[in-house]
């Protein structure tokens, strides 16, 4: 999967979450004329190893008509109880080389090795960050300007065979109103693997109440509430939660929304 990076103006620009995200360096301009950023892509946005994996590939392309240095940051990743997340810098990773200066339409494999000796029982978890390093340019009026820097996060994930994610989920009302149209579904990862929800329906039989869709990571130990939207307001009674997930597969739990 190749995600294009365009330029954006860093006012108008979003920012946009996980499972990639796009960041804006640059905290502003020296000068009132905005300044451009390079562009550049990524390939794999998501990065899977096993233990048995000394090294992977990452292919980055410079997609500009300018040349583009780009800096890796290597993060452990991980999530408090109420899903916040949390990246601390870590030396069990490296990307060799760590910095890359890549020519117009340039393109150059790097290798990603894990240094520390992978669990046999639980996934590490980390995110490389690959991070645009601009130079001040002088315009023509001779004042400075700072591009606005791009910067991908890509999640890595090494896996063994025994690692598994363990959900659980119920729903409960958004608001303390007898007939809601938005349930809160509550997801619980007490596994050794990360979750990753892309939709959630809540079923009373054949009849779908309401709906997620996004792509949130759940990661062990750590709890994430999602709102689930109806077209009309909800009964309470019983109710069947079909949860879906990156890989695929899907679960589905019983449960009573008060």
């Amino acid at each position: 999967m190749n995600l294009f990076l365009n330029m954006f103006k860093f006012a108008s620009t979003p920012f946009l979450p996980t499972p990639v995200a796009i960041i804006l360096l640059a905290t502003g301009l020296l000068t009132g004329a905005p300044a451009w950023a390079g562009v550049f892509s990524v390939t794999p946005v998501r990065i899977y190893m096993t233990p048995r994996d000394r090294a992977i590939a990452v292919t980055i392309t410079n997609e500009g008509d300018t040349d583009v240095v780009l800096q890796a940051d290597l993060n452990a990743w991980s999530q408090q109880a109420d899903g916040t997340d949390q990246q601390s810098p870590t030396e069990d990773l490296i990307l060799s080389p760590p910095i890359i200066k890549l020519a117009p339409k340039a393109r150059q494999v790097v290798r990603l090795a894990l240094l520390k000796p992978a669990d046999a029982s639980r996934q590490l978890i980390y995110r490389l960050i690959m991070r645009e390093v601009p130079e001040a340019v002088t315009s023509r009026d001779k004042t400075i300007q700072v591009p606005i820097a791009l910067a991908m996060s890509m999640p890595v994930f090494i896996t063994p065979p025994a690692a598994k994610r363990e959900m659980s989920c119920q729903a409960s009302p958004a608001t303390a109103q007898a007939l809601t149209d938005t349930l809160n579904v509550s997801c619980s990862n007490s596994g050794t693997a990360y979750a990753q929800v892309r939709e959630i329906l809540v079923m009373r039989g054949a009849q779908m109440l309401a709906r997620f869709e996004g792509g949130s990571y759940i990661l062990p130990g750590a709890r994430r509430v999602m709102s689930a939207k109806a077209e009309q307001a909800i009964a309470p009674g019983a109710a069947q939660l079909n949860v879906s997930f990156d890989d695929g597969k899907s679960q589905t739990f019983d449960v009573m929304i008060p």
